[in-house]
C-alpha cells in the first residue's frame, strides 16, 4: 500500500478526492438518462393528449423517481451497484409503456 493511500482524509490535500469517492459515478445515470429522456418526453406528451396518465402513470412516476435517485445517491464506490440498478430500473420503467404499446399494436394487426 502506498504512503499516499495510508493518509487519512484530513491529511489529504484538498485537490485530491477522498478514497471512497468513485470517479466514474456519473456513467450509469448518464447513459440511462440519455436513453430515457426522449421516451419520457414522448410518453408525457402521449399521456397529456389522453387527459391524464391512467394505468401507466405509476410507471411514468417510478421511472422519473428512479432516475432521480440514481443521480442523487452519494458518490461512493460502495453505492456503484445500487446506482446502476436504480438507473437500469428507471430505464426499464420508461420503456415499459412503449413496449406494451408496440406489443399491443403488433397483436392487434395480426387479427
Amino acid at each position: 500500500m502506498s504512503p499516499e493511500a495510508m493518509r487519512s482524509d484530513a491529511e489529504r490535500p484538498q485537490d485530491q478526492p477522498p478514497r471512497l469517492a468513485h470517479r466514474t459515478w456519473w456513467k450509469a445515470p448518464l447513459v440511462a438518462s440519455l436513453i430515457a429522456l426522449p421516451f419520457l418526453v414522448l410518453e408525457y406528451k402521449w399521456f397529456r393528449s389522453e387527459d391524464g396518465v391512467d394505468a401507466f402513470g405509476g410507471a411514468f412516476y417510478w421511472s422519473v423517481g428512479l432516475l432521480a435517485v440514481s443521480w442523487a445517491l452519494p458518490h461512493r464506490r460502495s453505492l456503484r451497484t445500487p446506482r446502476a440498478l436504480a438507473a437500469g430500473a428507471g430505464l426499464g420503467c420508461v420503456l415499459l409503456p412503449m413496449t406494451f404499446a408496440l406489443a399491443l399494436g403488433a397483436a392487434m394487426s395480426g387479427i
